[in-house]
């Protein structure tokens, strides 16, 4: 980004190209910021763990393992874009969240935990979004925007229409969990941070519905 160099294919290759690079520019040894690497990993680990996830699929119905995995992958690469993105400038883009939504919405008809499934959503399913959605706009309304912000809420949306209202709220569980604990260790450890500091909450909510998806976490028996 800083000398305009066009890049060679051997400079291309995800994570290895940085680490062969010593994570400077070849040309002007300007230092590469490490989200490239980072992000390159956790989309192989995003295409890999959906791979495992549906692979008994693989082995007697190609097509529809086809479909799961191009659709789970699909969604979840965008909900590491909206991760970085929060992460790197405070907010959830209304874009990307309103793409979420859209194939989430859709995928209600054609897709369950367990792969490709055509079928009618139950009102539970239906329903989701919104239920997920709902503790997050509460927040946001009561604290006028101190302890959560609207974009979460419009994000819970989508990832409750994406999981089900069961893994959606485990997933929820396990953000406020990790969010907890990482934020306390920022502000232990850490100079930066202090209690009222802001931390974008969109990675931990989007690592936890990842886990959830992953391990089948249906923490409150629902």
């Amino acid at each position: 980004m800083s000398c305009r160099n066009q890049l060679r294919f051997y400079e291309l290759v995800p994570v290895l190209s940085f680490l062969g690079l010593g994570g400077r520019c070849r040309n002007c040894k300007t230092k590469i910021s490490i989200q490239y690497p980072l992000v390159e990993l956790a989309t192989g680990i995003i295409f890999a763990t959906f791979f495992l996830k549906f692979q008994d699929i693989f082995f007697f119905d190609t097509s529809s393992f086809i479909f799961s995995y191009a659709y789970y992958v699909m969604m979840f690469s965008l909900l590491l874009i909206i991760a970085v993105y929060d992460l790197k400038h405070k907010i959830i883009s209304d874009v990307l969240v309103f793409v979420l939504g859209a194939f989430s919405f859709l995928g209600l008809f054609f897709f369950s935990s367990f792969g490709f499934y055509p079928h009618i959503p139950s009102i539970l399913q239906f329903l989701s979004g919104f239920l997920i959605a709902a503790p997050f706009a509460l927040l946001w309304l009561v604290s006028s925007g101190r302890w959560m912000g609207f974009g979460d809420a419009k994000l819970a949306i989508g990832l409750g229409w994406l999981l089900g209202f069961s893994l959606a709220l485990s997933g929820v569980m396990i953000a406020f969990w990790i969010g907890a604990l990482l934020g306390l260790s920022l502000i232990i450890f850490t100079k930066k941070y202090g209690l009222k500091s802001e931390i974008p909450f969109a990675p931990y909510l989007i690592l936890g519905m990842f886990l959830a998806f992953i391990f089948e976490l249906h923490l409150f028996g629902i």
